[in-house]
């Protein structure tokens, strides 16, 4: 049995509502009994003997049937989150810039992204493995961003999802205490 994370994309924007404790208790109902929701964005911890890939597909088929979207999830092992998050070379808290990771499932379209934040001038983005790319963006303008703008187009919808630092050490640490209370 793996602790895992599962970042669900684009829900509560864009007219995809799901409360969180929904999202939750529909976990629960379809075998996942220690599912922990975190923050209104789509961020969950839980526990599963599938592999990250079935867990992948059994997400989004529940989310599919359960909730009536075009769902897409990023699962990665609880352990890799908390490298990822150690690997981050910027700040979770700094007053001029906020710190994000795409996380993906798919290494041709970080590679694809990687690729188009590199010819932004003045984008600072550090790849942290196959799986995640950190990059900054501007206080109060991260929607405006160059960056930003690149990963929303919908050619990365179902592989891509983007998280602050700060939310990424959020499941980091809920992922360990279920790992702590499943011992």
């Amino acid at each position: 049995m793996g602790s895992f994370a599962v970042f669900l994309r684009g829900i509560n924007v864009g007219g995809i509502n799901i409360k969180m404790a929904d999202l939750r208790e529909g976990l629960k109902a379809a075998g996942f009994a220690d599912a922990r929701t975190l923050l209104a964005s789509g961020n969950v911890v839980l526990t599963s003997s599938l592999e990250p890939a079935a867990l992948k597909r059994t997400c989004e088929k529940f989310l599919r049937d359960a909730f009536g979207y075009d769902a897409w999830v990023v699962v990665l092992e609880a352990a890799r989150v908390a490298e990822l998050v150690a690997a981050c070379p910027y700040p979770d808290d700094d007053k001029t810039t906020h710190t994000y990771i795409t996380l993906s499932s798919d290494e041709a379209m970080l590679d694809e992204l990687h690729a188009a934040g590199a010819a932004i001038e003045g984008a600072e983005q550090t790849r942290l493995g196959p799986e995640a790319l950190a990059w900054l963006a501007p206080a109060g303008g991260t929607l405006d961003s160059p960056f930003s703008k690149i990963t929303a187009r919908t050619r990365f919808k179902a592989s891509t999802t983007t998280r602050n630092l700060r939310t990424l050490i959020k499941v980091r640490d809920a992922a360990a205490e279920l790992a702590a209370a499943g011992s």
